[in-house]
Order: structure tokens, then sequence, then C-alpha cells
């Protein structure tokens, strides 16, 4: 793993799995999303990583003019750099889910920005074990729930390989590639070894997630070991974890001296019985706790550096 001499804090403001009716403070509408990744990124967060909702509804949705709307606003008020997902299992019409792969690709191709999601894999949403307990506001929550049963987010060869093209090849974006499971990191070392992408790579291990790796800190330790085998200092190792074990799993990030990942796509709690009022009171307790460990947070501009973007200047928003 290649040694940062500041941690790389990531806020993920909204996502597409949590529902409306799962929490008050999910950022949904343009100005919703827009303040909350703002104020992530004054609390500390210098990425931003960001899912499009519709804004009447809070459906998720790939339209690109929602991620237009986003994206240069939160770039001129705060110089942070934009994350958008690949990897969004949403519907833009009621029974059109999981979004198609043109559909996935078209708001990261018009923004250009300096970095995407890269899911390393297929992974198994599992909102539908929640669906007894929730009290859904809209149509599609319910839909959008239940249909998680029988869904899978895919990533296969093919549609890697035209991520790898036309992201990253013909239009110079950085990948965050999300690893689900171990299996996952295989997977980058292929392509990698196909020549399909370039270190330094920035790897996201996720854990927490049904049909992913666990919580457990053997899984964590397990994760960077195996990516230390395959890459050794070709990357940049960052965590984030699911629920309850978000501040927990990336602070074990923090002391092996990797990176972290926060906000209200992963985690709708603050702390045990209180839900988060924004991704930034996240960011927040975060830095609280890296500033604790005597570890400083990077700035945007030192984070351009660490991962090689090609700059704000050279998105397209």
């Amino acid at each position: 793993m290649k040694k940062l001499d500041k941690v790389i804090v990531t806020s993920a403001t909204t996502g597409a799995i949590h529902l409306p009716c799962m929490s008050p403070y999910l950022p949904v509408t343009p100005e919703q999303i827009i303040n909350d990744s703002v104020a992530a990124a004054e609390a500390g967060a210098s990425i931003i990583h960001l899912h499009a909702r519709d804004p009447d509804t809070g459906m998720p949705s790939t339209d690109p003019e929602l991620y237009k709307a986003y994206c240069s606003e939160i770039a001129d008020r705060s110089g942070a750099i934009i994350n958008i997902t690949t990897g969004q299992p949403s519907f833009d019409t009621i029974g059109d889910w999981p979004a198609t792969l043109e559909a996935r690709l078209a708001g990261p191709c018009a923004m250009s920005p300096e970095i995407t999601s890269f899911n390393m894999g297929p992974m198994n949403p599992g909102t539908w074990m929640l669906a007894d307990r929730l009290k859904f506001q809209h149509e599609w929550e319910e839909i959008m729930c239940w249909g998680s049963m029988d869904t899978t987010i895919m990533n296969t060869g093919a549609s890697m390989e035209r991520f790898a093209k036309e992201l990253g090849q013909e239009r110079g974006v950085k990948f965050e590639f999300e690893c689900f499971d171990i299996g996952h990191l295989y997977m980058l070392e292929t392509i990698a070894n196909l020549g399909w992408v370039e270190p330094p790579f920035f790897i996201q291990s996720i854990f927490g997630f049904p049909g992913g790796l666990g919580t457990d800190p053997a899984h964590v330790a397990h994760a960077r070991d195996t990516a230390d085998r395959l890459f050794g200092d070709d990357y940049i190792w960052s965590v984030l974890a699911a629920g309850k074990d978000q501040l927990r799993c990336t602070t074990m990030s923090a002391c092996m001296g990797g990176n972290v990942r926060v906000g209200l796509e992963d985690s709708l709690w603050k702390r045990k019985g209180e839900l988060a009022k924004s991704s930034a009171e996240q960011v927040e307790s975060m830095v609280t706790i890296l500033d604790m460990l005597s570890l400083e947070v990077a700035t945007p501009e030192e984070t351009r550096q660490y991962l090689g973007t090609k700059g704000r200047e050279n998105a397209n928003y």
C-alpha cells in the first residue's frame, strides 16, 4: 500500500439503496444534495461521491441533467473532487430496474469527472430483508425494496472493459475501485494485467453490505493483506462500512495507514440510536477521530496529487 502523509476523507452523499422512508435527513432534492455535499467538504472531505435522485420523489435516477445540476455548484463552492457513481442500481421509470449499462454511463460520460466509482464485480443488494420493517412513503420504494430480492448489481468483464475505455482511456477519469469481496481484488489484478487500467489504484474496500464481506476486523485486515500481496505499493487504500460499523471500520483503516469514506449513502447513523442529520456530521466525527489519532486530513489539492486526477479544469462542469 502506498503510504500517504495525510488521510483522504470521502463523503458519499445519498447513494441509491437508502430510501426516504428510512430517514427524514436523506438528501433527495438538488438543493439538499448540493448543500450536504458542500457542508461535508467544509467539514474535511476532499472527495464527494454522488448518486442522482429525482427531486420530486427521491427515486434514484441516472439522468445526466441531474448530475449537471449538482456538479458545477459543488465544485465551485467547495473545490472538492467530484466522484460520480457508475453503479447506480436505479430506475428512471417504475418497473425499469435495474438501470441499463447505457443509463449507468450517461451521467459519468457527460460530466467526465475527475473520479468515478468502478464496481469490481456483482453484488446482491439486500434491502428486501428490511421490507417488513419499513413504512414506505412512495410506490417506487416498495417496488425497489422487494425487487432487490431478484436483482444483482452487475459488472461483467464486458462492462468493465467499456468503463475502462470510455471513462479512463478516452476521458482521463480516475477510478474508485469498489471491492465488496476478496475476489474483487483479484478481478482488479486481472484487468490491470490486461492493460485496461493503470496504477496507482484507488481501492475502496467495502464491509457490512449483505452479500459482501462482514465488518469483522479479520476481514478488514485480510482485505488489506490481499491488496498488499497483489499490488504492492501501487495502490491507495480506503475503507467504508455500512450502518453501525461505519466509524469502527474506517478508524481501523486509519490506524493501518489507510483512508476513509463516510456519508449517508453508507450509514444513516451518527451514533447508536441517533440518526445523522447530514453527511457533514459523519465527516466531523471522522475528522475528530483522525485528530485524536494525530493524523492530518488531506485537502482537495493534496488528494488530487495523491491520486493523479486530471484536475477540475478538465472536467465537463
